[in-house]
């Protein structure tokens, strides 16, 4: 009996063990870094099948393009001005102070090295003895003295007498190559300052881009808005789409770019900045989103780069009261065409940012005597009834309707079957007529 109830237990155990394997055990999966989880194949997780949308020109206008493996790096050296330019401010400030320290103490060691080898070192203190600069008695006042030359301080304390040629041509040297790097130093300086690419920060564009009808006809729209009272002078806006494509010969294009119109052709495309403006793309025949539907859109791998341009108004003024000084004094040499710095601000909005079926919430309400913009409301939009058709599927359903309700290339060619057998038929009819009579006409001969 006993030997019976352990076996029993035995086979319980072994079922209960077998149930524990065969039941389904949920495992949390332990949170993993971000490197980790990428590296993951993608059949473990839904989100990382999906791929990432990578952008050409991120929302802040930025261009998301590295330049790799750059062999002609001596290019960058034949424009070191631009180069300087370019660099970040840190590194910019950097080699200003650089430059500058690099040069004084350069000269100040040659100033030292003239005085030691005509042995004013050896007489310092000496009322009889001549030096090449006076109160020079060590490498830290030639130093000093390299510095009020160049910068044309002038103490008075350190100066240089006349029984020292060589000091001379040194100090002549020294003007002429200090002047030279004080004029490159300070015009790249004035040049980064007076960029206008803070500007920009100023030029907004709405979050998203909406399709929609706009008196008829299916409109891909964006907002553009400029927050500052100082307007954009002859402001301009440009599309451009990219997309990869593969052509007939079976060429692959990455990233091709495309043109959006925005009213080239009309002139809607130059802008009178002072208040937010929709910009308004007409979906036509030359458009690339001609054959784009709603359920399509989704699909769809592109991305649109939209670009503001126009001349800052105060460095328009600015050139015009220097060209207008220009003209006073050489009226020959006018061109009588001022221009400021031109500022350029980007952005983009890539499939997921397209609204199917949206407008965009006015912004412009009138006061007491002025008009009102409303910013909080300038991302803002609201949904309209908008066809899920493409633009090309549109204009196919108009074309039908204009026609007749019976109209069809069947229906037509049914009417051409009909036609010409009624005419068969008369034909016959009145080939009959005419045998009849001539058979009337031939037996009446006989009587």
């Amino acid at each position: 009996m006993a030997k019976l109830t352990e076996s029993m237990t035995n086979v319980l155990e072994e079922d209960s063990m077998e149930q524990d394997i065969e039941s389904p055990v949920t495992i949390h999966q332990p949170k993993l870094p971000k490197q980790a989880r990428e590296d993951l194949p993608k059949n473990l997780n839904k989100e990382c099948a999906k791929r990432k949308i990578q952008r050409y020109v991120r929302k802040d206008g930025k261009c998301n393009v590295h330049h790799g493996n750059v062999r002609e790096t001596y290019r960058y050296l034949t424009d070191i001005f631009t180069t300087l330019v370019d660099l970040k401010w840190r590194f910019n400030l950097l080699i200003f102070v650089m430059v500058y320290t690099v040069t004084w103490l350069f000269f100040g060691m040659i100033w030292w090295l003239i005085a030691y080898m005509r042995g004013d070192m050896d007489h310092i203190g000496d009322s009889t003895w001549t030096p090449c600069v006076s109160n020079l008695n060590g490498f830290v006042s030639a130093f000093l003295f390299s510095i009020e030359t160049e910068t044309t301080i002038g103490y008075g304390y350190r100066v240089i007498t006349d029984k020292c040629p060589e000091g001379i041509v040194l100090l002549l040297i020294q003007s002429v190559l200090g002047s030279i790097v004080n004029a490159f130093m300070v015009g790249c300086m004035f040049v980064k300052i007076s960029q206008p690419k803070k500007r920009a920060e100023t030029l907004v564009f709405s979050t998203n881009a909406v399709i929609s009808m706009r008196d008829g006809k299916l409109c891909l729209m964006f907002r553009v808005g400029d927050l500052r009272n100082s307007h954009i002078v002859e402001a301009s806006i440009r599309a451009k789409l990219i997309k990869s494509k593969q052509t007939k010969e079976g060429e692959f294009i990455p990233l091709n770019q495309t043109d959006i119109n925005v009213g080239y052709y009309t002139g809607d495309d130059r802008l009178f900045l002072v208040s937010p403006l929709i910009i308004s793309h007409e979906i036509n025949q030359q458009s690339p989103f001609w054959e784009i539907s709603k359920a399509q859109l989704p699909k769809e791998e592109l991305e649109i780069v939209v670009i503001l341009e126009g001349m800052v108004e105060a460095t328009d003024q600015m050139t015009s009261s220097m060209l207008l000084c220009r003209e006073m004094d050489f009226p020959e040499a006018s061109t009588g065409k001022p221009g400021g710095m031109t500022c350029q601000a980007r952005s983009s909005y890539v499939t997921s940012e397209i609204l199917w079926g949206y407008r965009f919430t006015p912004v412009l309400t009138l006061e007491d005597g002025f008009y009102e913009v409303d910013y909080n409301s300038f991302h803002e939009t609201y949904e309209t009834n908008t066809p899920v058709y493409s633009a090309k599927e549109l204009a196919e359903m108009a074309s039908r309707a204009e026609l007749p309700l019976t109209w069809s290339v069947s229906s037509k060619l049914d009417q051409h079957a009909e036609l010409e057998t009624e005419e068969e038929e008369k034909n016959q009819e009145d080939q009959n007529e005419r045998n009849g009579d001539v058979a009337n006409l031939e037996n009446e001969s006989k009587v």
